[in-house]
């Protein structure tokens, strides 16, 4: 009987293997769960929605690299003084002092992304981390966290967010993007703690006790990966209310003035009193606003139809 070599005896073999074989695991996972979303009508529209504001995000750059004067907060047009309609040489139009429209439009998709998702991003890493801990350690620190988590829920974002800039003037873009993020992980938080409750007491759990893992290693190499695609969808969620936040931020007049976002192209509408003069600025921007939400939100709901399969067959029957 032939012995084992001894490359086969490395014990870096097993390890290298049931590495390969998660690898393949969550490359199957993902794809059988992008065959159930193509298959869903209202995904497909959000994610090509989707896919158009990361196109003009994309391109927001090559207008002011093309001529100066679409800058899309200093480009000025010397020969426009006033607010101006569409034409060939602005697409959308002129703002107040002459400056292109389109340009800002296309600087906007880019702000929007940029505040969304790093907002959205921050709080779930916040609540994923401070729900799996409290789910999992339980008694004295689930209830001081779930506390905290309560205090901060209850706090109206938009009025707090305006309080604060009404004390400190005008925000940084990144300090209102933090600020949207510290105030919206608690309803996260909630939901992995009670998905962590239900792990914790799983037979592959309880397997790793007695194998001798260590609190880390369960909660960061056992539970994340159950609560992740949870967190996913949450994520989706959070980024349409944070573009309503900055958006709305903007429009009162406590957004950044040092970037042109949607929100901002609101406010100079209505203070340079264009509102019902302008249909050509005001429109633009407000259908974006909208669209782009709705494009989240449409995302969500069809990656809630790929983790919730009793969702899926409750479609099927109606």
């Amino acid at each position: 009987m032939p012995k084992p070599s001894p490359q086969s005896r490395k014990p870096g073999n097993r390890s290298d293997t049931s590495t390969a074989r998660h690898r393949s695991h969550w490359v199957e996972r993902f794809l059988d769960g992008w065959s159930v979303y193509r298959k869903n009508t209202i995904g497909r529209i959000g994610l090509a929605l989707l896919g158009l504001f990361a196109l003009m995000a994309a391109v927001s750059f090559v207008p002011q690299w093309i001529d100066p004067v679409y800058h899309p907060m200093t480009g000025v047009d010397p020969l426009i003084s006033h607010s101006t309609g569409p034409s060939l040489r602005h697409w959308l139009g002129t703002d107040f002092i002459g400056r292109d429209i389109f340009s800002q439009l296309l600087a906007g998709a880019r702000i929007a992304f940029m505040v969304g998702i790093s907002s959205a991003l921050i709080s779930i890493l916040f609540g994923t981390t401070i729900g799996m801990v409290a789910g999992y350690a339980g008694g004295k620190t689930d209830l001081v966290l779930m506390r905290l988590a309560d205090m901060i829920m209850v706090m109206p974002t938009l009025l707090v967010v305006l309080i604060l800039s009404a004390l400190f003037g005008q925000l940084n873009i990144w300090i209102i993007v933090l600020m949207i993020a510290l105030f919206r992980w608690p309803g996260v938080a909630r939901v992995i703690r009670s998905q962590t409750l239900s792990l914790r007491h799983r037979p592959f759990i309880e397997a790793a006790w007695v194998a001798g893992a260590s609190h880390l290693r369960i909660i960061f190499r056992h539970i994340l990966p159950n609560v992740m695609p949870l967190a996913l969808l949450y994520m989706t969620f959070r980024v349409t209310s944070a573009i309503i936040i900055e958006a709305a931020l903007a429009f009162l007049g406590f957004g950044d003035p040092g970037t042109v976002s949607w929100g901002m192209m609101l406010q100079w509408v209505w203070k340079t009193g264009h509102m019902f003069q302008a249909p050509y600025w005001l429109l633009p921007p407000g259908i974006c606003i909208s669209l782009i939400t709705m494009a989240f939100y449409m995302t969500g709901r069809a990656m809630d139809d790929v983790l919730d399969p009793r969702l899926r067959k409750e479609e099927a029957q109606a």
